[in-house]
């Protein structure tokens, strides 16, 4: 019986009957392809982004840490109108307008009422939401069902976004404010590359590959040994906290950035999306970004005020 691959016939050879150049550039697409699969990202677009947010954020906590302020609401604005924008596309009906105002009123109201202005908004927000998800029972957009469901998602989205990002624009209020905030994004940033640094290159046991398949328990250990050093040499030189404090809020923070990145890589899959967005080129959505940091900004503001 004559092999399939005798059967070909040589329509694709080129004319000297060498397929050389061909395999070669198959060969080197597939290693393209597998070291990409394998990284997971656009890897210099992505650094590319990284260092433009992170000059920034280091310009105004050095220049004016009150700037942190617009920049942290235009960021949840951003991030709001991303994830509404998936859930709508899912069928959520989502109250858009009281959800994006009241999340500007939440992170505004910090300014004069600090964490009672944050409390504030964020009830405000619920309920108005509540009330006006009510009114769009009967619209052509909707029927008159999932009024629980669409409520939800609004809350938990009123809470996970501007409610979350109140506490990192607390953190820049008292006079080490910017130590305060640079404790939260260097510790987050270096717990996140630390795990994709060591998860890409010695990464082979997942840790729950049912969620985040790219996450391994080897990226999980460079989280820890990158995040909670970067974190205790930012709280001694920078926030003027004594080790014991450094140490405590970096193993806090690669614990706090570590499930919201898995919070959200579960929300993605409901949805059935890759990305909440395509506005950072190598890192998707803004929210695709945040997904650590929001979390880790209440855990933050906490140590910091109840402990350090």
């Amino acid at each position: 019986m004559m092999a399939v691959a005798d059967t070909d016939t040589g329509a694709d050879t080129p004319a000297g009957g060498s397929v050389q150049q061909p395999l070669d550039k198959a060969d080197k697409n597939q290693k393209s392809q597998k070291k990409k699969s394998r990284a997971g990202r656009n890897l210099p677009a992505a650094i590319a982004v990284g260092a433009a947010i992170g000059f920034t954020i280091i310009a105004i906590l050095l220049t004016n840490r009150f700037l942190w302020l617009p920049l942290v609401a235009a960021a949840i604005a951003m991030a709001s109108h991303e994830v509404v924008r998936r859930l709508r596309e899912a069928g959520y009906v989502i109250p858009v307008i009281p959800l994006l105002v009241g999340g500007q009123v939440t992170v505004w109201l910090t300014w004069p009422f600090h964490a009672a202005g944050a409390l504030a908004g964020f009830g405000a927000t619920a309920v108005v939401c509540m009330y006006w998800r009510l009114a769009l029972k009967g619209s052509a957009a909707d029927s008159s069902s999932n009024y629980l469901r669409d409520v939800a998602a609004t809350v938990f989205l009123a809470a996970w976004v501007p409610l979350f990002a109140s506490f990192g624009v607390l953190l820049v209020y008292p006079s080490d404010g910017s130590g305060r905030v640079f404790c939260l994004m260097i510790g987050v940033v270096f717990s996140d590359v630390g795990g994709y640094a060591v998860g890409v290159l010695f990464g082979r046991h997942p840790m729950v590959p049912a969620i985040s398949p790219h996450k391994s328990w080897e990226g999980l250990a460079g989280s820890l040994v990158f995040g909670v050093t970067a974190t205790a040499l930012t709280a001694i030189l920078l926030a003027h906290k004594p080790i014991w404090v450094g140490v405590s809020l970096g193993f806090t923070l690669v614990a706090t950035a570590t499930l919201g990145d898995l919070v959200e890589s579960q929300i993605k899959r409901d949805l059935g999306i890759k990305d909440m967005g395509r506005i950072l080129p190598g890192h998707g959505g803004l929210m695709d970004r945040l997904d650590g940091t929001l979390p880790s900004a209440v855990a933050t503001w906490i140590f910091l005020t109840l402990v350090g």
